[in-house]
Parts: C-alpha cells; structure tokens; sequence
C-alpha cells in the first residue's frame, strides 16, 4: 500500500498540473516527492515587478499534520522574509491544519511576496521603512529584485 503521505502529495501536485495557478510553477525533485522547487513572477502591481522568486517546499514525513518548510532561494527585501529565506506566514506555524492544501500554501506566499506588510514581520527595519518611508522601500525593494530576480 502506498504511504499516505506521498498519494496525498502525487494527488495534489496532479492537481496543480491540471489547475494550475497563476504565475507560479512547480517541479518536485526526480528523487524525492516530498522536495519541490517553486518560482513566483511577481504581479505587475507588485513592489517586485518583473522579478521571478525561487523558493523550496520540504515536506515533512510527518506532513500532513506538520506544516512544510519553505526557503526562498532568491534574495528579496521584504517585512516578511528574513535574510535566510525564511517566510512569516501564519499557516506554516501556528495556524498549520492537515487539512490545508499545497496549493492553498502556494497562494498564501504569493499573495504574502505580492503584498508586503509591516505586520507580523520577519524583518523590523524593512516593516519600519516601509511603515514610515514607502518610498526608499520601494526604491530598495526595485534594486533588488533587479539585482537578485531578473
């Protein structure tokens, strides 16, 4: 019988081939099911247009009752992630419920790199300068996407 952790996640990345989401791809390494790569091109009306972000999902063997990890690979200045690629989200911490889906994961960070906010974050100094002085932030924020995710 086949472990119900790798069905779960064959089905669910089946599902994201056939309905997949908008400016987000997917690959899952040949080896392991439960490593994925994933890119985000960042929406137009983003502080990261025109970048693509590069980040990692590890399934635990626990999973679906842990939460995966997820790393960005691509540098970005953003509130809510950190220097080492961590991300600040709710359902990958204390929010986490097996019932919640990949692709629900997936739409959670892209909605989190389109729309950066000074609450809950992983970096104070950037939350603060984009609270108090938008404008350098989205200047730094341009710089380095050009830099790091063109």
């Amino acid at each position: 019988m086949a472990n119900p952790r790798i069905k779960r996640l064959t089905k669910e990345i089946l599902d994201l081939s056939n309905k997949p989401l908008q400016d987000i791809s997917i690959s899952q390494d040949e080896d392991d099911v439960m490593k994925w790569t994933c890119h985000i091109k960042a929406a137009p009306e983003s502080p990261y247009k025109g970048g693509t972000f590069k980040f990692t999902m590890n399934f635990p063997a626990e999973y679906p009752f842990k939460a995966p990890s997820v790393k960005f690979l691509t540098k970005i200045y953003h509130p809510g992630i950190n220097d080492q690629g961590e991300i600040c989200i709710g359902i990958l911490r204390d929010d986490w419920k097996p019932s919640i889906s990949a692709s629900t994961i997936l739409a959670t960070i892209q909605e989190k790199v389109n729309n950066p906010s000074p609450d809950d974050p992983y970096e104070p100094e950037i939350a603060a300068e984009l609270k108090n002085n938008k404008t350098k932030f989205l200047s730094v924020a341009k710089e380095w996407t050009k830099k790091y995710a063109t």
